[in-house]
């Protein structure tokens, strides 16, 4: 009875893993249909074209894709000291007590906040700093663009870094630190040469994850990105990303160049994530041998 028990179990554990795998190429192949007008007739270089002009339907990825990888990474640039000093804090530091109930609340908090009510708080609050500190800098103070977008991006991916990487540093055995401090290292050497190391697929982890949460935010980055349809020509410039430009524009889409061109966008994003999680999956087997 018990092993019949374990093969039911087997098979709907089985069952789940290939489901999700039809999921996945579902997704794909409805994307890719739903784009098949737009793919026709741009081919490839959709991803290589500069122009988005609905009137004339000429459509180019290249802005929009641009502008998706470079908030996210510098998100995830903005993000990383500060995910790792909570990973550090909570996981070697506060372990339990007050302070460190105080810190892990206020970063789930974060995780929970809906991106609108950070888009607000990003329009009323972040634009008029952002904008003084470029007429600071003496460059044309829009306030909103990609910087803006970033740092907005960061806040929302802080919570999954830090979480990972605070249960990945948690996870480095006491024998290990108990056996460098006996040697003579100082706290700040275990956490350097002992924890970071031994925690680093963890951390890794936490970064792609955040990673993948960057590129596909839509409603806060639509916000305070700018909107602008060209290559941002610095970080303090307008821009656009492709989940941005999707969430503008598809009511928008009346004709069926326009609407599939969208789709094809849509297919864009699809394959930069997937490509992101594949070269972090490949990074991290890397790490573990």
């Amino acid at each position: 009875m018990a092993l019949n028990k374990d093969k039911i179990f087997n098979l709907v554990l089985s069952f789940f893993a290939v489901l999700l795998i039809f999921l996945g190429v579902g997704f794909f192949l409805s994307l890719f249909n739903a784009s098949y007008l737009a793919f026709k007739k741009f081919g490839i270089g959709f991803f290589a074209g500069k122009n988005w002009d609905p009137v004339q339907e000429e459509f180019g990825a290249l802005p929009f894709i641009y502008g998706t990888i470079l908030t996210s990474f510098i998100a995830l640039g903005i993000s990383f000291p500060f995910s790792i000093a909570i990973s550090i804090v909570l996981g070697e530091y506060f372990q339990k007590g007050f302070f460190a109930e105080i810190l892990r609340y206020l970063t789930e908090l974060i995780a929970g906040v809906p991106s609108v009510v950070l888009g607000f708080w990003g329009l009323f609050f972040l634009v008029p700093l952002v904008r003084e500190i470029e007429i600071a800098l003496n460059v044309p103070p829009y306030g909103v663009g990609i910087l803006t977008a970033s740092i907005i991006l960061a806040f929302m991916i802080l919570p999954y870094s830090a979480s990972i990487g605070k249960d990945a540093m948690r996870l480095v055995p006491n024998e290990l630190k108990e056996a460098a401090y006996a040697l003579g290292a100082t706290r700040w050497e275990v956490i350097k040469k002992v924890m970071i190391p031994y925690a680093r697929s963890g951390i890794i982890a936490g970064i792609i994850l955040s990673l993948g949460r960057a590129l596909g935010e839509t409603m806060a980055v639509t916000m305070v990105i700018g909107n602008y349809h060209g290559i941002p020509e610095s970080i303090f410039s307008p821009g656009n990303t492709i989940a941005s430009v999707i969430a503008n524009e598809f009511t928008e889409a009346t004709g069926e160049v326009y609407l599939s061109s969208l789709m094809y966008l849509g297919l864009a994003l699809f394959i930069i994530t997937t490509v992101v999680n594949l070269i972090g999956r490949f990074i991290l087997k890397k790490l573990q041998h």
